[in-house]
């Protein structure tokens, strides 16, 4: 469920579901104190952010009077599919997993192909079709999400209500439990953004491309992938900047949307769920899923350029 609320762009409806994931695989964990190999692959999943229907997205752009809101859609499915598996790839190279393996094939193969066959299908459709496709079925997936939870607690014969409560009690428990993970990771966000040592990175950046001869119209919308592994609030914010800056349908606001929806908040999923079950040893997590990042990053260039550039 929490892989599920990720692929439907809801960040909130995914952090509850994952911390709830994180006290299961702490549970088989021989050393709590230590981050176990499934951990980290689930928390690179989550890091790497699979969307599929990037919801509150496509709000914005149309919220901004963007003159098609999903036409970032494509674009965004293409590269957070890269940095997932560059993620699932990276993080099984580091564990030793099998990528060869006939299991392994077949569910990465698999995947492709369910991608290959959304770009496909939705490529066929005009904008006003898949503007209404999107969001159709971006409705009917969050509706049998709800309705899955209530016939699942039906034929266990488990009282939805009190459940909804007792699950309402330990989060409010855990929420207390992470608060100084949270405080952490946001004073870090504050300094970060407070100091200018975006602002600088960024103009580095910006005078390398130019002096290599390379266009750099995608260092307006950096800001917003240099805040995505930090805080999805805080890259939210710059991505509605950037679109009331340079326009909502222009490259720089379309690309900064697409950085949006291509990875997810890595440093803040690490310290709230690692936070949520005392891990203090994350091993290789943080590499693994800055590694996803940058591939998010990169393709989410690339694929600005060809589909807007």
């Amino acid at each position: 469920m929490n892989i599920s609320a990720n692929m439907l762009g809801l960040d909130n409806a995914a952090t509850p579901l994952g911390l709830k994931a994180m006290e299961g695989l702490q549970e088989l964990n021989p050393k709590k104190d230590t981050a176990t190999n499934p951990m980290i692959m689930f928390l690179v999943l989550n890091t790497s952010g699979l969307t599929i229907i990037p919801v509150s997205i496509l709000v914005y752009r149309a919220q901004m009077g963007a003159a098609q809101p999903t036409d970032v859609f494509l674009p965004i499915l293409l590269a957070t599919f890269a940095s997932t598996l560059t993620g699932i790839i990276v993080t099984s190279i580091y564990q030793r997993i099998n990528l060869f393996n006939r299991t392994v094939i077949l569910a990465l193969g698999g995947a492709c192909a369910v991608v290959a066959g959304i770009v496909w299908g939705f490529s066929q459709l005009d904008k006003e079709s898949m503007n209404l496709w999107s969001t159709t079925i971006a409705n009917i997936l969050l509706f049998c999400i709800i309705i899955l939870f209530i016939l699942a607690g039906v034929r266990r014969r488990v009282n939805v209500y009190d459940a909804f409560i007792e699950g309402a009690k330990d989060g409010f428990t855990t929420a207390v439990r992470i608060i100084p993970y949270l405080v952490a990771i946001l004073v870090a966000i504050g300094v970060f953004r407070a100091s200018g040592a975006m602002d600088v990175l960024i103009g580095w950046i910006s005078d390398m491309v130019r002096a290599l001869g390379g266009d750099a119209d995608f260092v307006g919308a950096l800001p917003t992938a240099l805040m995505k592994p930090l805080s999805g609030s805080g890259a939210r914010g710059m991505m509605v900047d950037a679109m009331e800056t340079y326009g909502a349908d222009s490259f720089v606001g379309r690309l900064s949307c697409i950085f949006q929806g291509s990875t997810d908040t890595t440093f803040y999923i690490l310290a709230v769920y690692f936070g949520s079950v005392g891990v203090r040893y994350t091993r290789h997590a943080v590499t693994c899923g800055l590694l996803a990042d940058l591939a998010g990053i990169i393709a989410a260039i690339a694929v600005a350029y060809l589909f807007f550039g």
